[in-house]
């Protein structure tokens, strides 16, 4: 029966409590928060100790998984904290804030016994999946290029209610870190690795309020010479539905939440995406219970997680990179 905490009682640790009540012999021992008021709640909502730090509660309780739905800045440390004392961990994107907290992270996990996998759930969508699979079969072909958009609406007060999202050292950066980085993750993932990135980061809507960009556009070379655009924006009126599109040798798939696909000879295929209640914010998508009951699932497994480090290392590359070129004089910030 895995003993669990959870790191971070905030807004997306709502998911996490949802899905670890849905597993089978999972047992939540223990919260951990350095805000006293969220803390407090979470003791009382869950019945479990607080802990107001990360060694302490390492130290004082028997764990084998921790969930860290921490700040981004805060991903790291505890993180690698957990696997050095060989408990599994299963934290939020980003993979860390900077490039260097990341490959730190990174090789932890490669010198643990433990495993780790980083929430790159919009992976686990249906449509997703079978778009995935297929490009990988070579059912359709090959690919001779993609897009991905994230059109979505933030206001001043989502920042101002959460002001490490709008800073260089709290969130690691915006848009991208935070909300278009499971779209960007997605292209990426299945266009193939990249080889070169051309791109620029912008403040055009929130400038008042936030320090790090809310506009991006970005063009990458795919390592079979292959191009994928990507333009993300916060400055939109509404949450606009994400897209990635993909253009292969004998189809075009679309994936709008559903997947249509239309084949060369004029058929077209719909595959439809799951839909499920939550109590976070439909934008979060549908499948983090998937995505954390799977991680469950392989725990006895040998070898690393197929999200883990290593591969969510590849999106932060990508971003940090876009970062280097848009804000040079802000290297010390933005690596």
């Amino acid at each position: 029966m895995p003993r669990v905490a959870i790191i971070g009682c905030g807004d997306v640790a709502t998911v996490h409590f949802e899905a670890l009540a849905a597993i089978a012999g999972a047992e939540l021992v223990a919260v951990c928060d350095t805000d006293p008021e969220r803390l407090a709640a979470a003791v009382a909502a869950h019945n479990v100790p607080g802990y107001a730090d990360v060694a302490t509660l390492l130290d004082e309780v028997s764990l084998d998984v921790v969930h860290i739905c921490t700040p981004h800045h805060q991903h790291a440390d505890p993180a690698i904290a957990a696997l050095e004392r060989g408990v599994n961990v299963i934290s939020e994107k980003p993979l860390a804030s900077t490039l260097a907290d990341g490959e730190r992270l990174a090789a932890a996990a490669a010198a643990s016994t433990a495993r780790i996998g980083i929430c790159f759930q919009n992976r686990y969508n249906q449509a997703v999946q079978a778009m995935a699979q297929r490009l990988k079969d070579g059912e359709f072909g090959a690919i001779l290029g993609g897009s991905g958009t994230v059109m979505w609406h933030r206001d001043a007060s989502y920042y101002e209610n959460r002001p490490w999202r709008g800073s260089w050292v709290g969130g690691g950066g915006g848009l991208l870190m935070n909300q278009a980085i499971h779209t960007l993750d997605l292209l990426q993932w299945m266009m193939g690795e990249v080889r070169s990135v051309a791109g620029h980061a912008a403040t055009h809507a929130l400038g008042e309020t936030i320090e790090v960009e809310d506009t991006a556009e970005i063009v990458l070379t795919h390592d079979n010479g292959v191009r994928s655009v990507f333009y993300a924006t916060l400055a939109n009126s509404v949450n606009a539905p994400i897209t990635v599109d993909i253009v292969a040798e004998k189809a075009t798939l679309q994936l709008r939440g559903d997947l249509l696909i239309t084949h060369d000879d004029g058929r077209v295929e719909v595959i439809e995406e799951r839909r499920a209640a939550s109590g976070g914010r439909d934008y979060w998508g549908v499948s983090h219970q998937l995505y954390i009951a799977d991680f469950y699932a392989q725990l006895d497994q040998e070898g690393p997680f197929w999200i883990d480090p290593a591969e969510a290392l590849k999106t932060l590359r990508i971003i940090k990179d876009v970062y280097a070129q848009s804000y040079p004089e802000r290297l010390v910030h933005v690596a």
